[in-house]
């Protein structure tokens, strides 16, 4: 009879870790939280020192009731949640649930941390065992209670003022609040033009591209030539004082060194697996647990693939450091070893989640090692992390730049940048990406990293041709997934092991769309940032919610009770969320204009489908239309005409939702007939799943546009890319899709993952949407 129970969160890791720990111990896992605050008001008592009514969940209970059946026949309990907050909490449920059960008695209940699933990590854990602890459970408890007063609170309110079903986040209201902002900075923004001249020089066979810098002797800045007239004036003087030639005043030469980045934490991780292999936050977490957890990897061996993926440490141990070294040097050559390690500091001010930054189990477990093990996204995570990892411990990469100062006349200075590899060092390995440039960075302001062609001061160089050119400022991006991400981060607003799930309720609540992976506002989210911003900003402020994650953090190193941080946010929170009960309703402009109906002023309201014009008399009177319709216009619905209902012969009109227009029946609820306002395109190309039908462009809810099969929902076959008439030639599926991305430009590749053909597409992009006109152009 098995001695000795053990409790893990997810059944995976119940699995590999039972293949380690042998005959003598049962692994059971929770799947996940098993007790969760009781879902009504008054779960967090305010009166009575902040008691929780806790409750079993039901979707574990079956779970529950093994772990306690197992306990009664075990001598020992081993409590091997995640090793953070939120897996502290977990074991300490678990322990009340059975010391409630009355099955501990006086067994020892031991709590076990590893950060890795081998086999010596959780050996090393079992061995060395310690006690729950309550700074981290106090902490945790201190999160949910905070957490729930706010939901529980301001949610009802927004229900009055805005419309049902919403709700407000102690976390996701601040974050909601970055993406409003920035929208409203690009609404507000007023592009300024400049101009740039730049000359095509020639020399010993080779072209390069060197840019005015200085005119007159004065040296010029982004908005210097700020007009055309002003750009063809420089121009015609330097064109004279050329003469097709320029000469070169200075050659300066510099050899410099770049650095690794730091090992993946939860945040950098997700910002670079959004940036290079487009997954969003979820996903990559999703992906990343499952690494983590264990993969069969055949002969029977099952084990964990990375370090504990929930962190927001850079520090690595010095056994994994060593074996780094070892696998660069196998791998890479010695020449690509520094002498000494490369140790990295936290700039998190409390890096708690874990004690090491994100890293394989085993970097001599190379990707291609274990590729065929993997599923497609498994693989190209892992191989990231691996990549990341190993870069990190390599020598720095050394560039040699030139910078060339050419004349036109006196005064009158080109410039031209250049720069070569002369040792690749980590970058023969992995290379960070970056979101955006600066929003006020003039055009060509990122280094040319090309080679120059060899020249000497005084040399005369060929002047090909001098062009003018016109640019506009551009507004600051929106916020892609990995800016967010790095936002959310640096304004200190929650922890990196809830990135995803505050983007996922952003998303969920239909606060903010993607568009472009790009976020963009709802009505309904600006309507909510405009609520609490107005009356509850200091709980959406930056500083607020950081500070706030300053003090759970103060409570998990037991410098701070939790009760005391609890009732002072509580006592200005309440007196807040009862003096705005009589707050004014937000999303209602009045109107100058009169309803046509009855006489009474009309109001732009946003309803459940977004802004509307409406009477002020509702109910008694009913006028409503639609913002975009004339002054006036009927609220009645627009008859299709010459068509009728397929299903009951009633008349077809025109209706809007909260997805936009459509056609429905005049005859709903009785019919629910609906189609689209616009026919989807046909590509021509069969549907080869059932190959009864071809493939139709069609847009989702939220705009996007995907392409599927013409018989939906009898077959749900669909692609996001524009397919074309041509099987692939190293899988033979039936088409090739034509693909995008700004890193390999156009492409044609095949829709099966696994195939992984790609090749460039030369042709023009079928069925492409038409460019966006900027606002103002």
């Amino acid at each position: 009879m098995p001695k000795h129970l053990i409790v893990v969160e997810s059944p995976a890791k119940a699995k590999t870790m039972s293949k380690y720990l042998g005959k003598d111990f049962t692994c059971l896992a929770s799947y996940g939280h098993v007790r969760d605050l009781l879902p009504k008001q008054g779960a967090v008592d305010t009166e009575n020192d902040f008691g929780m009514k806790y409750v079993l969940l039901e979707k574990n209970k079956k779970h529950v009731d093994a772990i306690v059946k197992a306990m009664k026949k075990a001598d020992s309990l081993y409590l091997a949640t995640d090793p953070d907050r939120e897996g502290e909490a977990i074991s300490w449920h678990l322990h009340e649930i059975l010391k409630a059960e009355d099955v501990l008695d006086d067994k020892p209940v031991h709590r076990v941390e590893f950060h890795e699933i081998t086999k010596s990590a959780i050996q090393h854990a079992i061995e060395q065992p310690r006690k729950l602890s309550e700074n981290l459970i106090n902490a945790q408890q201190a999160r949910r209670a905070l957490d729930y007063l706010v939901g529980f609170n301001l949610s009802p309110l927004l229900w009055k003022k805005v419309r049902r079903g919403l709700s407000a986040g102690r976390v996701q209201s601040p974050a909601l609040r970055l993406i409003v902002e920035r929208e409203l900075e690009i609404e507000a923004f007023k592009a300024r033009e400049y101009w740039t001249i730049e000359s095509d020089l020639a020399t010993k066979g080779k072209d390069f591209v060197a840019r005015l810098t200085h005119f007159n002797g004065e040296k010029l800045e982004q908005f210097s030539i700020d007009n055309g007239a002003r750009a063809a004036e420089i121009d015609t003087a330097l064109q004279a004082k050329a003469q097709g030639r320029l000469e070169v005043l200075s050659v300066e030469k510099k050899q410099r060194r770049r650095n690794p980045a730091p090992p993946f934490t939860t945040s950098t991780l997700q910002q670079e697996a959004s940036r290079k292999l487009g997954f969003t936050a979820q996903r990559t977490m999703r992906t990343a647990q499952q690494l983590y957890e264990g993969m069969d990897l055949g002969h029977g061996e099952v084990v964990g693939l990375i370090s504990y993926m929930r962190t927001d440490a850079v520090n690595l141990a010095n056994e994994a450091v060593a074996e780094i070294r070892d696998a660069i040097k196998d791998r890479f050559g010695a020449d690509n070893l520094p002498d000494e390690p490369i140790a990295y500091k936290n700039k998190s001010k409390n890096a708690q989640e874990a004690h090491e930054a994100i890293r394989p189990t085993s970097a001599a477990r190379a990707p291609d090692s274990i590729k065929d093990h993997l599923k497609p996204d498994q693989l190209r995570l892992y191989e990231l992390i691996w990549k990341r990892t190993l870069a990190c411990q390599m020598v720095p990469a050394v560039l040699d730049t030139v910078t060339v100062d050419l004349a036109a006349g006196e005064g009158n200075v080109f410039r031209a940048n250049g720069s070569t590899v002369v040792k690749p060092g980590f970058m023969a390995v992995y290379q960070e990406d970056i979101d955006d440039k600066p929003a006020d960075a003039p055009e060509g302001a990122a280094e040319d990293e090309k080679l120059l062609p060899p020249m000497e001061k005084g040399e005369s160089i060929e002047l090909k041709v001098m062009r003018k050119e016109q640019h506009f400022t551009e507004p600051p991006p929106r916020f892609s997934e990995a800016s967010l991400v790095k936002a959310l981060e640096s304004y200190g607003i929650g922890r990196p092991s809830t990135y995803a799930s505050i983007i996922s309720t952003l998303e969920s609540r239909e606060y903010v769309t993607l568009d472009n992976r790009r976020f963009k506002p709802t009505d309904v989210g600006r309507v909510v940032n405009k609520f609490l911003s107005e009356h509850f900003f200091h709980y959406v402020d930056y500083d607020f919610t950081a500070r706030m994650e300053d003090d759970l953090d103060a409570i998990s190193r037991g410098e701070k009770e939790w009760q005391p941080v609890l009732r002072e946010f509580w006592t200005d929170f309440k007196n807040q969320v009862k003096e705005k009960e009589s707050a004014d309703r937000p999303g209602v402009e009045m109107m100058e204009e009169e309803c046509p109906k009855c006489g009474k002023k009309l109001a732009k309201r946003l309803g459940r489908n977004g802004y509307f014009i409406g009477c002020t008399g509702y109910p008694d009177c009913n006028y409503t239309r639609n913002v975009d319709d004339a002054v006036g216009a009927s609220n009645e619905p627009e008859i299709v005409p010459d068509r009728k209902c397929p299903k009951c012969e009633s008349n077809l009109v025109i209706k809007r939702g909260r997805y936009g227009r459509f056609i429905g029946c005049s005859n709903y609820p009785n019919c629910k007939h609906m189609e689209p306002l616009e026919k989807p395109a046909d590509t021509g190309v069969e549907c080869p799943e059932c190959k009864q039908a071809t493939m139709l462009k069609r847009k989702s809810r939220y705009g996007k546009v995907f392409y599927s099969c013409a018989r939906y929902p009898d077959c749900k076959y669909a692609v996001w890319n524009p397919p074309i008439k041509e099987p692939c030639p190293k899988c033979g599926w039936p088409f090739l899709s034509v693909k995008t991305t700004k890193r390999r430009g156009v492409e044609k590749v095949c829709p099966q993952k696994e195939c992984g053909y790609a090749e460039p597409y030369e042709g023009e992009v079928p069925f492409a949407e038409p460019p966006k006109v900027a606002a103002g152009a």
